[in-house]
């Protein structure tokens, strides 16, 4: 049986291919979701991916990708990287591995993005490589 790997998308996401190209590309979320679910296909590996607007659901499927013995986590909290304590505890109260993933390079932008509670508790961060995160962050969570 193949193992599981939770990539979970915060607020906003929904709106990738719309939302501000020049920044977060053309790609959808499902563009890059059918990428990954290729190349987990070939690394023998389930994708679960989601997507939310609401904190409270993240949390929770942090939670059932602990219970579920997922793989790996691999989350894009969106603008919650930079408010969220709740996401910060959530990660750091689980023993599932998280990979934390942007598409842009948060260190680039305004100051304020340059704070992330979820990177003090993941695994790691892999940012800056528009949809290609994604696929580098699938590829480290394969090998945990």
């Amino acid at each position: 049986m193949a193992q599981t790997i939770f990539v979970l998308n915060g607020p906003n996401l929904n709106l990738l291919g719309l939302r501000e190209p020049e920044i977060y590309g053309t790609d959808t979320l499902d563009d890059i979701g059918g990428r990954m679910q290729d190349r987990a296909s070939e690394l023998d590996l389930e994708i679960d991916l989601r997507q939310s607007n609401h904190e409270g659901h993240l949390i929770d499927w942090l939670h059932e990708a602990q219970s579920r013995r997922a793989k790996a986590v691999i989350l894009n909290p969106g603008g919650l990287t930079h408010t969220s304590v709740a996401l910060h505890d959530a990660v750091k109260g689980i023993t599932t591995p998280v990979i934390e993933v942007h598409l842009s390079n948060p260190h680039a932008r305004e100051e304020f993005r340059h704070t992330s509670f979820v990177g003090r508790a993941a695994r790691g961060t892999i940012a800056g490589f528009g949809a290609l995160s994604y696929l580098l962050a699938l590829e480290a969570a394969a090998s945990l």
